[in-house]
């Protein structure tokens, strides 16, 4: 009798999960990367310590930031960790809230794989449910203007909340946010442009919260090249260059033959005529700072400083562009065609202490189109927490501005789409429905993770909002604080309607791609050339 023999078509030492069993694998990793961070949703959401594998230690509730430090392996998390990152880019914020999203919608098609529906049957529903998602959401959105200054603050102070900022320092960050926001807008006829790299944070352990502030115009770490230099420059005439002030070295080796002291003496005077020549360039502009992106001679640093100018070097490309926008000075790339009208104006260039540290200020600049937040904050850990806060607000802000739609927060927009989907439910017949309602029911676990994490009964508490809004209470959400339905609209839990778009479009997005996949196929890891292998 004849033995079939088995046939490998893969590699030695590759593994593959096929049909259920992969997909059971992928839900249960998305399942448990949703559940590390769902503890972090919310006000009243609880911190992550993660410590590199270098020792280095932070502590946040931001998503994308636990997620990003974890260093997760699992390919079926990592694109859930992709949505986090997504959802950062695109927002700021709500990268939570994406994540917890997509876990729920698989955790939801598990238990439909388990009645025998068809992950494409599955994939379907979701598909239709999220774009009726978007429909219902632009429908509930509120309009929203520069003009509105407390509908922005408030918007900033919602993105900051659980952020271990305490209320009043919040107050104040949020008006900071605000006004840095509109600051760097540009208004064109067709729409509003927000580049964020225009809003610097910089940020300074040593001091109280409290004590952060906007600066109209830049701060850098650096310092002035010579001590003899001003220190302070009121109503500054800047110069910004992209080219040394020094002497360049040849494009090709080129050999200098000295036979004598004298000639020596003389190549030297003519370098030092040659740096001298350059400041002459810039002291007839009439420039009193001068910015530098290369290197300053020490002979150059001299005559600058004798000529009262203050002068620094090794600028970052970033912040060279930022000054440029700040101060409305033209970044000039050589010395032989600088002139007056590149010079950009500042009413105060100093540099100042900060925690030991010099640093430079560049302030009350005419109409600056780049700003710097400088936060301060009693340690590095609290000061980076307050950095990510400014970062969400700013973020929510721009996307609110930019959108001109935004909605209320507190659970309240979920309930009333999930509300929605169920009636939209109902309009199919067949396994589709089971599909669109599970959706409906993944929406929930946002007001019952805010419950938990409140330390509420998350069943009393989803109960309660359903029967506000079957009565018609769109904007009844979850007050933390003291456990109650209220109108979260009313008590000024606002937000981007973006936040939740993006949100329910990549979870949805992620949840699909990972129901279609039935194979698994992990190559085994090559194995390393051997010198005498080569």
């Amino acid at each position: 009798m004849n033995q079939v023999q088995p046939i490998y078509i893969l590699p030695e030492g590759s593994t593959r999960n096929q049909g259920k069993n992969a997909q059971k694998s992928n839900i249960a990793a998305a399942k448990a990367l949703a559940d590390t961070v769902r503890t972090t949703l919310g006000p009243k959401g609880m911190d992550k310590m993660i410590v590199s594998s270098s020792g280095h230690v932070t502590i946040t509730n931001d998503g994308v930031t636990i997620l990003d430090e974890m260093e997760v392996e699992h390919p079926a998390a990592k694109m859930l960790v992709e949505v986090a990152k997504v959802q950062e880019a695109e927002v700021g914020d709500g990268t939570t809230t994406a994540v917890i999203l997509a876990g729920e919608l698989l955790s939801k098609a598990e238990a439909l794989l388990d009645k025998n529906i068809h992950p494409t049957v599955i994939a379907r529903g979701y598909e239709l449910a999220a774009r009726k998602s978007q429909e219902i959401l632009l429908k509930l959105a509120k309009n929203i203007t520069l003009k509105d200054k407390k509908l922005l603050e408030q918007i900033a102070m919602t993105a900051m909340t659980g952020k271990n900022v305490e209320f009043e320092t919040k107050k104040k960050l949020s008006k900071l946010a605000v006004k840095a926001v509109t600051n760097v807008i540009e208004e064109t006829k067709t729409q509003i442009i927000i580049d964020l790299n225009d809003i610097k944070i910089e940020k300074k352990a040593g001091d109280d919260t409290d004590n952060s502030e906007l600066i109209e115009g830049l701060v850098i770490d650096k310092e002035r090249v010579h001590t003899s230099m001003p220190r302070l420059i009121n109503k500054a005439k800047v110069l910004l260059l992209d080219t040394p002030i020094e002497i360049s070295e040849t494009e090709i080796d080129a050999k200098i033959q000295i036979t004598s002291p004298a000639q020596m003496q003389q190549f030297v005077e003519q370098e030092e005529q040659m740096l001298k020549e350059m400041v002459t360039s810039i002291v007839k502009t009439g420039a009193n700072s001068v910015f530098c992106q290369k290197g300053i001679d020490d002979i150059a640093q001299h005559y600058l400083a004798k000529n009262g100018i203050f002068a620094t070097r090794r600028m970052k490309e970033s912040d060279m562009k930022r000054l440029a926008k700040a101060t409305g000075g033209k970044i000039v790339t050589s010395l032989k065609d600088i002139s007056k009208s590149d010079l950009g104006y500042a009413g105060r260039v100093e540099e100042r202490k900060i925690s030991n540290e010099h640093m430079i200020f560049i302030e009350k600049c005419k109409s600056a189109k780049a700003v710097t937040l400088l936060v301060r904050g009693g340690t590095e850990h609290v000061v980076s927490e307050v950095e990510r806060a400014l970062t969400d607000a700013i973020g929510d802000l721009a996307a609110s501005v930019s959108t001109k739609k935004i909605i209320a927060g507190g659970s309240s927009i979920e309930l009333e789409i999930s509300r929605n989907i169920r009636h939209y439910a109902d309009s199919f017949s067949g396994r589709e429905q089971l599909a669109i309602s599970a959706f409906a029911d993944s929406l929930e676990v946002i007001p019952i993770t805010l419950a938990e994490n409140a330390g509420l009964d998350p069943i009393n508490t989803l109960a309660d909002l359903k029967s506000k809004h079957d009565a018609g209470k769109i904007w009844a959400g979850l007050n933390v604080y003291n456990g109650k339905v209220e109108d979260m609209w009313k008590n000024g839990v606002i937000e981007p309607m973006k936040i939740k778009s993006q949100a329910i479009s990549s979870s949805s997005d992620v949840a699909i791609m990972l129901l279609r996949i039935d194979d698994i196929i992990a190559s085994r890891p090559s194995a390393p050339v051997l010198p005498d292998q080569v």
